[in-house]
C-alpha cells in the first residue's frame, strides 16, 4: 500500500492498494482501512444503526467513538442503470464520482458551507471501469424537507432561511446537480443543510445555471405536492424562499 498527503498541511490522505484508491480525512479517521467503505465492515461490527432505500441502500453508521456517518455506494440511474448498475467508465481518479464529490465536500467545508463533512471515499478500478463508495458525516437530528412538509408547514422565516442557504452556495459557485426537496435538510435547531453532491461541481458564478438549479427545485416541490396528501407547500412558500434567496 502506498500513502501520500495532498499537501504538506492537508489532513486528506491518499492511499493506493493494488486497484483500490482511497481518500480519507486523517482528522476524522486516525486508523484508516479501505474496508471501511464497505457495508459488510460496519454490519459485522454491528455499527449500522439505520438504512435508507433509494437507488441503492444508504447505511447510517455510529462508530465506537460515537461518530455519526453515512455510507453510500454509487449506482447509475435511468435506463442505463438497469443495464450497468454500478460501473462507470474510468478516465482519471479526479473525474470519478467518489473523488469528485469528496473533493467538492472538502472545498465546501473549507468555505464554511452547511454540507456534510467528507470522511473517506474509495474507487475500485477494474480495467476501463470502476465502482465507488463515499463515507460522509451524518447531519444529526435532521429531516429532509419532504419529511418535514409531510407533517407540518414552515414559517416564512424558515422558508427565507432555505433561500438564503441556497444563495450562499450559488454565490460560491457551487452547483448542485440534483437540487430537490429530498436533498435539503432542516435540523432541530432550524439550521438548513444541503446534501448529496454527486455530479456537483464548482463553476463560474452565472445566472443561467443558478436559475436552472432553482427551477429544478421548484419542480421538485410541485411534484411532491401532487404526490403526497396534505403536503404543506403552496406557491406562496416559493415566493418566501426566493425572498430569502434574493436578500
Amino acid at each position: 500500500m502506498t500513502t501520500d498527503k495532498n499537501t504538506a498541511t492537508s489532513p486528506i490522505i491518499h492511499t493506493k492498494h493494488n486497484n483500490v484508491f482511497c481518500l480519507h480525512n486523517q482528522q476524522l479517521i486516525e486508523h484508516f482501512e479501505p474496508e471501511m467503505l464497505s457495508s459488510q465492515y460496519w454490519l459485522a461490527k454491528q455499527q449500522v444503526v439505520g438504512q435508507a432505500h433509494g437507488r441503492g441502500i444508504t447505511y447510517f453508521i455510529e462508530t465506537a467513538q460515537q461518530n455519526q456517518w453515512v455510507l453510500r455506494h454509487y449506482y447509475r440511474g435511468g435506463l442505463i442503470g438497469k443495464l450497468i448498475n454500478d460501473s462507470y467508465f474510468f478516465s482519471s481518479l479526479a473525474a470519478t464520482r467518489a473523488f469528485a464529490e469528496f473533493n467538492l465536500l472538502t472545498l465546501m467545508h473549507d468555505k464554511g458551507l452547511p454540507a456534510p463533512k467528507p470522511v473517506a471515499c474509495r474507487v475500485v478500478k477494474n480495467g476501463l471501469t470502476y465502482q465507488a463508495d463515499l463515507l460522509s458525516s451524518r447531519i444529526e437530528n435532521a429531516q429532509d424537507l419532504v419529511g418535514v412538509l409531510s407533517k407540518q408547514s414552515l414559517s416564512a422565516e424558515q422558508w427565507q432561511n432555505v433561500g438564503q442557504v441556497i444563495a450562499s452556495f450559488h454565490q460560491q459557485g457551487i452547483y448542485h446537480h440534483d437540487l430537490n426537496a429530498h436533498n435539503i435538510l432542516l435540523d432541530s435547531q432550524d439550521k438548513v443543510w444541503l446534501i448529496d453532491f454527486d455530479r456537483g461541481e464548482q463553476r463560474n458564478v452565472d445566472i443561467k445555471w443558478q436559475q436552472a438549479n432553482l427551477a429544478r427545485l421548484l419542480r421538485s416541490f410541485e411534484k411532491e405536492h401532487g404526490k403526497i396528501a396534505n403536503f404543506h407547500w403552496q406557491k406562496s412558500h416559493w415566493q418566501q424562499l426566493m425572498a430569502g434567496y434574493n436578500r
